[in-house]
């Protein structure tokens, strides 16, 4: 890492995004008032920062320019954050050297009503990436050696699948299971949809795999005592066994956890659970159904009728799952099929909120109906009552389907539909490896769409229902997804981890613990050092979320890329007055860079365009000498038709500067 030096030769480019700035921010405006700025050397105005022809140009400028940083303000640093600092790094400049400014979500997509307003905040936030880049740092990524080995906490069904998806893989992986027989709630179902199979059958297929593998070690009644380390070197302390516990202490490079969930339990007297005699759980109802042989029986009398209440303890307004559990309705009905297949003549009352039999699933809800399965419908604020009757249970209900009818169904069975709960020690699980809950107290990845089973915490991954409600197939994606992500990182020898983490100055330290104590991620800790007692940071744990710096009383802590030289400069930055030239009534703010584009020009440039490229892929630049037009303005063209699907990208030219294109229904 480099001494912090003042950068001297800055580059600025602003996005016109195809319209998405430049139709509310002046941008030609903002390009001639950053070049005024000091230690800015190039100010551009570009119509797509991304494409490809920008990119080899900002490489170009970088190195004909002897450029020490950059700024872009485009869109969101998520989504073109590592884009640019590719950039960055194929011109020779450290990546940490280059700061992107969002001026599309946070000023032309939220200011639209006010374009004056979203050009004044733009231009300050320009302004103070210009100063944050000053004093930006040439950072390197920490390097830390991987240990090739998995820790899978929780042998269910998704636990079990994702170690057999490592193994095939060559990786070692440790299973551990609290409970003294793996499987999870599977091992102890009947048939699951869609294949028919058992439960149990399932579960001894893939136990009989575990077994075969070389690469696998199952420990059950084991639990994890305590973890420490980071990715690529965590180690766990788990305690085996239960008549003569032992510890065993395991490195691996990454963890998994896929500990499951928990039916709901009703709470006493809940639809009269516990109260009113043969109210009992779905799960109760499945074991029912397995014991029973010729008839179906309960408490010793014959069962000619079962209701079934869904949504118990879910969805709750004011309780405490507000959450729909996804997976109870279609269990319910899997349930009364093999009821109605095994038992023959049993009717079945289905009182729900509403059917969400998803995707596949669907055939379940048709086949239910046609078997004579019949459906009425409450609200929440309007439940089944639940009585004892003289020979059987009483269902009161306000059916919406017959208008609000109340109508009074006797039943000799009533099953409470329950769902998904986080299991009890999921709380436990999370403190002590540091990963968040949501709010329905379900492990939180990173994003659900994203990042779906990446945590927080650098190498520990989540699969299965431990993240929520999901069935069997639903489980078995997430932690095959889990062990693929796992096996791309522990395959490599060193991994590479952003340098963004605090730093310690180790003169100002007096170690007064504070920092140590706020630190979520237990990345601060004491050491001795030229006989004075300070703080150290480990960096592979250290997430840089600055929590430690404010409590500091000695000023000893900044966060790398972060410091406070970079965060004031960008406060002066942003603070200066911002003076704009008011454009015309009715006429937009002359842009030298940007041609003006109407509607009524479209047909013509892209029947042009469409020509050029009928014959065989063109990139963009052939495509503007031909046509005798500005490179921006075919640019601009080019990545519209692209965007509504009219052209395509058609690989790389030749000198491996732009890509080419080419219709997109054409061969």
């Amino acid at each position: 890492m480099e001494e912090p030096t003042e950068k001297k030769r800055i580059g600025v480019y602003i996005c016109h995004c195809g319209g998405n700035i430049s139709d509310y921010v002046d941008v030609g405006q903002l390009r001639e008032m950053m070049e005024s700025e000091e230690n800015v050397v190039i100010s551009k105005d570009v119509m797509f920062a991304c494409a490809d022809s920008n990119q080899k140009q900002m490489v170009k400028d970088i190195q004909e320019m002897k450029l020490d940083g950059i700024v872009v303000a485009s869109c969101s640093p998520k989504l073109h954050l590592h884009t640019f600092r590719n950039v960055a790094s194929r011109a020779g400049l450290n990546p940490y050297n280059y700061v992107q400014v969002n001026v599309r979500e946070q000023c032309s997509w939220a200011h639209s009503d006010q374009p004056e307003q979203a050009s004044y905040k733009a231009a300050g936030l320009i302004r103070a990436g210009i100063h944050r880049v000053v004093y930006s740092e040439a950072l390197e990524n920490i390097r830390i050696s991987t240990q090739k080995s998995v820790l899978i906490i929780g042998a269910g069904v998704a636990g079990m699948k994702s170690a057999l998806d490592l193994a095939h893989m060559g990786d070692e992986v440790y299973l551990i299971e609290k409970e003294p027989q793996p499987g999870g709630l599977v091992a102890g179902k009947g048939k699951v949809f869609p294949t028919g199979e058992k439960g149990s059958e399932l579960v001894e297929r893939l136990l009989a795999e575990i077994k075969k593998s070389g690469k696998i070690k199952l420990f059950t009644s084991a639990s994890i005592e305590k973890i420490s380390g980071s990715i690529g070197n965590f180690r766990s302390t788990i305690k085996t066994g239960d008549e003569n516990p032992e510890t065993l202490t395991l490195t691996t490079g990454a963890i998994m956890v896929a500990t499951g969930a928990e039916p709901y339990t009703p709470a006493e007297n809940e639809y009269g659970y516990h109260t009113v005699p043969g109210v009992i759980t779905l799960t109760e109802f499945d074991e029912l159904l397995k014991s029973c042989s010729a008839e179906l029986k309960y408490a010793g009398k014959p069962v000619k009728s079962v209701s079934f209440i869904y949504c118990t303890g879910m969805r709750q307004s004011q309780g405490e799952h507000k959450y729909c559990s996804r997976i109870c309705c279609t269990a319910a009905i899997h349930s009364s099929l093999v009821m109605h297949e095994k038992f023959g003549d049993v009717r079945a009352f289905h009182f729900y909120r509403d059917i969400r039999t998803y995707g596949k699933q669907e055939i379940l809800f048709e086949k239910s109906s046609k078997s004579g399965d019949i459906y009425f419908m409450f609200q929440e604020k309007d439940p089944p009552v639940i009585e004892q009757g003289k020979n059987n249970i009483r269902i009161r209900v306000k059916d919406l389907l017959t208008r609000k009818t109340d109508l009074e169904i006797e039943s000799d069975l009533v099953v409470l539909v329950t769902g998904m709960v986080p299991r009890r020690d999921s709380e436990t699980v999370a403190q002590k490896l540091k990963i968040p809950v949501g709010n329905d107290r379900f492990f939180n990845e990173i994003h659900p769409k994203l990042r779906p089973v990446e945590t927080v915490i650098d190498g520990v991954f989540l699969g299965g229902s431990c993240q929520g409600p999901r069935n069997i197939s639903e489980s078995v994606q997430s932690s095959s997804s889990a062990a693929a992500k796992i096996h791309a990182i522990i395959r490599k020898d060193t991994l590479e981890l952003e340098p963004i983490v605090a730093r310690i100055n180790e003169e100002e330290c007096t170690w007064c613990e504070k920092c140590a104590k706020v630190c979520e991620y237990d990345a601060i800790f004491q050491i001795e050092t030229n006989g004075k007692i300070v703080a150290s940071v480990n960096e592979a744990v250290c997430k840089g979320c600055g929590a430690c710096t404010p409590v500091c009383p000695t000023n000893a802590i900044n966060i790398a890329l972060y410091t406070d030289e970079g965060i004031e400069g960008m406060i002066d930055g942003f603070i200066q007055q911002v003076q704009l030239k008011a454009a015309a009534k009715g006429e937009k703010a002359e842009e030298e860079t940007a041609p003006s584009v109407e509607m009524k020009d479209f047909p013509q440039i892209w029947k042009s365009i469409m020509e050029e490229v009928r014959e065989k892929p063109q990139t963009i630049p052939a495509i503007a000498a031909a046509l005798s037009q500005p490179m921006e303005l075919v640019t601009y063209h080019v990545m519209t038709m692209n965007r509504y699907f009219i052209l395509e990208p058609a690989g790389i030219d030749d000198n491996d500067e732009y890509y080419l294109y080419k219709l997109k229904n054409k061969a």
